[in-house]
């Protein structure tokens, strides 16, 4: 930018060398700037030489502090809200031309006078009806720039005006909305009324609901529903700038606090993306005339105007702030600061929008500066031009088109790949025409998917039957369509489709999701091929796709202190613990679903995915012991020295679940089994922890609104189904050494305390490893584990070479073989079966093709679990394909061969160790 500075005006002059001022002190230039080119300015500093002349010798910042406290002031009326204005006017403005603050700063000061001029507006218009009530009960909630502290140099304020009929002051007799109104009205009149010293504010009420019809303050619990229930996407996407400026200022916190799940929603919400895509569409072709950049031009709402930057943010951060608290920034450049910190744009982009959305700002103060107008549009007349490119200091007006050119031109561009989506080629309806162009996207059964698109348009699901479904499902299908093609979709897919169609309570967000993100249109073509576990759990809850759209979709979870940790945070937000139920079930379930997509795409050993699992379980546990725990002690008080402690056993002691596994849980506590709680209703310890285990069972097992968690097994305890359901560590270490039988000392081998203090897990560690290293007779115990086994055998039927946990040669017999080495030689004691096999592979037990077998049987395992249903001969291809690179496999006849020569590893271990043939199959 070439400044240019005009010779100082004659009338300027003399006013500063009236006062004294000689030379060139700082910021006269500016002032200069302003007289020559900027009427309104020109006159401000006429009526207000001696603002003037403090700037000079002062700066902007004592002038805005002599504002504020004016508005503060206790006697503060309308005549001195008007003067605080123009104080402060002059103070930004100059501070603005001369560069001396840079366009945050200008904003913010802007912003922070409205915010004390509302605050001051409604405290005189409450203490009017009511002397010496104070603004309780009436609260103004700014959205817009000022909600975002960007305020215009000449703008409006939106304020939606909100009221408690509970707590608002009135008089004897009086209506509480009546009141509530009559203070509005008076808040708007100090706020807007001209005289000659001019105005404070415009004021803006128009963003409240239904502004045509309704009062202009409305009750905060009628805000409230209407925000929870019945917000259009715009609406909601207003509220991305909000603040509570004005009046009770906490009660509009709480208010924004209670909506706020209504705006960040934790699903990603491409309806409300799509209603801003076609806003801004409309927006410009109403501005069509004025795209490109000239005499006429709006800076606003022009083709690659400051709009289209602030849509360029929030669109981002619709989608993405649900589950990114970083993303929650008002303003528009920490919005796009923030969006590059979490990586949901790329820098350069962030780089030119944030370059040009200060041009273009700029631009738009000093145009407002001309003539203090709320206007965005360059001037036609070449006059004002000149004065406007003159005020913001460029050479000429060819100069300042030529920068907003380049910068508009930019952000269009970037803005166009945005909203691009928004038009989307729609299928054929026509039946011919329909199987012509599916057969041309090449998808194989044509005639099927033609059929079924058939079925959906006519309304035939629940999800469909609304006009706005249809829209949403119009807009999608191309999307599909292309996915089906990519992923190869058989016959038995696209019914699964159907099936999952009928199954959805609400379609609208699901296909506008589908249609915003294509990776989201293979993914669910490719779940549907592979894996009906995880189709099955989309149809109930289709938001959990969300969790492929992060950056940490296809990495390993963090360990299971961090889970932990993360669903603790969440939690915090709620207060009951049907709540808290709720949320560790989303939360469980999006990870889960996580890790199934993980295995069919291809990226992660199914044994890690299986130990992530395991690591869920282990947070869930943790957080609801925790949850219930505190709750149950309301009631019950504490038992003094007594803590619970929660011990896996079987796979989840072992630290690999499946996504069908159960937990087998015991529950113990340590102190004296007579103590006695400290609460209101005491209770023994014994009963104290008994009930404690049952409100933890209860929440691990029922069912939700968000759905199931875990299956529990208890069973494993002392004495079975018929001991109690708790004990303390000394009763349960004095039954395991004393009382318990050869296949409960099998099934300690894999106990894991998943949950207790240090201390309590050393103890119960110290009981365990005394039970499983006491002296046993080996060839007794041998004849019993054969025995078991025999029995295990006999009550269930072989499941041939695919059932890899219970046929001869599966995990079980290998897990037979394991323990009983463990149990006769006192040694390898570790609950991880891969772990305690790479023992026994070490100490000569058998050959390193065990652990082998055992590494491709429990990575067939967690992935067979997925594709539950025919077996794996019958899977379509892509299924045998997926199978196969899970396992390490070349291919699917590879892993046959592998499976079979596994199992033939196991059965020889089986004869090396027990000394006897075990049959094959």
């Amino acid at each position: 930018m070439a400044e240019t500075t005009p010779a100082l005006p004659a009338e300027l002059a003399r006013i500063l060398t009236e006062a004294g001022v000689s030379g060139a002190p700082e910021g006269v230039d500016a002032c200069a700037r302003a007289w020559a080119h900027s009427p309104y300015l020109r006159g401000l500093m006429r009526r207000e030489d001696e603002v003037l002349l403090r700037y000079l010798a002062e700066g902007p910042e004592p002038l805005m502090e002599t504002a504020l406290a004016l508005l503060a002031g206790p006697d503060a009326d309308g005549a001195a809200m008007r003067e605080a204005k123009r104080i402060a006017a002059i103070a930004i403005a100059l501070a603005d031309i001369s560069g001396r603050w840079p366009l945050e700063k200008v904003t913010a000061a802007l912003s922070d006078l409205a915010d004390c001029a509302i605050d001051r507006a409604i405290r005189i218009a409450v203490d009017e009806r009511m002397p010496g009530a104070g603004p309780e009960g009436f609260t103004a909630i700014a959205l817009g720039k000022l909600g975002s502290r960007e305020l215009n140099y000449s703008s409006d304020v939106d304020l939606i005006l909100l009221y408690d009929r509970d707590r608002l002051a009135v008089r004897e007799g009086d209506d509480p909305d009546n009141t509530a109104v009559r203070i509005a009205r008076r808040m708007v009149e100090l706020m807007q009324t001209r005289d000659s010293g001019g105005y404070v504010f415009r004021v803006d009420l128009r963003l409240r609901p239904a502004s045509e019809v309704t009062p202009i303050a409305m009750p905060i619990r009628g805000a409230e529903t209407y925000y929870q229930s019945e917000a259009l996407a715009w609406e909601r996407a207003a509220f991305i700038r909000a603040r509570a400026v004005g009046g009770d200022v906490k009660m509009g916190e709480d208010f924004l606090a209670a909506i706020e799940p209504f705006v960040w929603r934790r699903s990603l919400d491409y309806t409300a993306v799509r209603d801003i895509q076609d806003m801004s569409l409309m927006i410009r072709d109403h501005y069509d005339e004025r795209q490109e950049v000239g005499p006429g031009y709006c800076l606003k709402r022009g083709r690659g105007g400051i709009r289209e930057v602030e849509f360029f943010a929030q669109i981002h951060q619709l989608i993405f702030g649900g589950r990114d608290w970083t993303l929650r920034q008002p303003a528009t450049l920490d919005a796009l600061a923030a969006l590059v910190a979490a990586e949901r744009i790329k820098p350069d982009e962030a780089e030119t929008l944030a370059s040009a959305y200060r041009v273009l700002r700029t631009s738009e103060h000093r145009l407002q500066m001309l003539e203090d107008a709320q206007t965005h549009q360059i001037p036609t007349r070449a006059p004002e031009r000149k004065d406007l490119a003159a005020l913001a200091g460029y050479r000429d007006w060819a100069a300042m088109e030529r920068e907003i050119k380049r910068h508009a031109a930019a952000v269009g561009r970037i803005y166009d790949a945005l909203i691009a989506e928004a038009e989307v080629d729609r299928l054929p309806r026509q039946p011919a025409q329909l199987k012509a162009a599916l057969k041309k996207a090449g998808i194989g059964p044509h005639a099927d998917l033609a059929d079924l698109i058939a079925r959906w348009r006519d309304r035939s699901y629940r999800a469909l039957r609304s006009d706005a479904a249809q829209r949403e499902l119009e807009s999608a299908l191309p999307g599909l369509i292309k996915a089906f093609a990519e992923a190869g979709t058989g016959r038995d897919a696209l019914l699964r489709f159907d099936d999952f169609l009928g199954a959805l309570p609400s379609s609208i967000q699901f296909f506008a999701l589908i249609e915003a993100n294509p990776r989201v249109a293979l993914l669910l073509a490719r779940v549907l091929e592979l894996a009906p576990v995880l189709a099955g759990k989309l149809a109930r809850r289709p938001e959990i796709v969300d969790i492929m759209l992060s950056n940490e979709a296809f990495a390993p979870l963090p360990c299971a202190e961090d889970l932990t940790d993360m669903l603790r945070a969440r939690l915090r937000r709620h207060d009951a613990l049907e709540l808290k139920l709720d949320e560790v079930r989303r939360f469980v379930a999006e990870r889960r679903f996580q890790l199934g997509v993980q295995i069919i795409e291809g990226g992660a050993d199914p044994i890690r995915v299986g130990r992530d699992h395991a690591k869920l379980a282990d947070a869930a546990i943790a957080v609801l012991a925790d949850a219930v725990l505190a709750e149950f002690a309301e009631t019950h008080g504490r038992v003094p020295d007594g803590r619970l402690l929660v011990l896996g056993f079987g796979r989840y002691g072992g630290a690999i679940l499946t996504e069908k596994s159960d937990l087998d849980l015991v529950f113990l506590f340590s102190g004296h089994h007579e103590a006695m709680s400290d609460g209101a209703k005491a209770l023994p310890a014994t009963t104290w922890f008994n009930r404690l285990g049952q409100r933890l069972t209860g929440a691990l097992t029922v069912s939700t609104a968000a759905g199931p968690l875990f299956e529990v097994d208890t069973r494993l305890r002392p004495s079975g189904q018929q001991g109690l359901l708790a004990v303390n560590i000394d009763t349960f270490a004095r039954y395991q050494l004393e009382e318990a039988w050869s296949w409960e000392h099998m099934a300690l081998t894999r106990a894991r305390v998943v949950y207790g203090t240090e201390e309590d897990r050393a103890a119960v560690s110290a009981g365990i490893k005394a039970a499983l290293t006491k002296p046993r007779d080996t060839e007794r115990f041998k004849a019993e584990v054969l025995e078991m086994r025999g029995d295990m055998a006999k009550a269930r039927r072989d499941g041939g070479l695919w059932d890899v946990k219970h046929a001869p040669g599966g995990l079980i017999d290998l897990e037979f073989i394991v323990h009983f080495l463990q149990l006769s030689r006192r040694e390898g004691l570790d609950p991880d079966l891969g772990a305690a096999t790479a023992h026994f592979v070490k100490a000569g037990a058998f050959s390193e093709d065990v652990l082998g077998a055992h590494d491709l049987m429990t990575r067939l395992l967690v992935v067979l679990r997925l594709i539950e249903g025919d077996e794996p001969p019958k899977q379509p291809a892509a299924a045998k394909a997926m199978m196969a690179a899970a396992t390490g496999m070349a291919d699917f006849d590879a892993l046959k061969a592998a499976l079979e020569d596994a199992k033939r590893a196991v059965l020889s271990a089986w004869e090396a160790v027990f000394e006897v043939k075990r049959k094959a199959r």
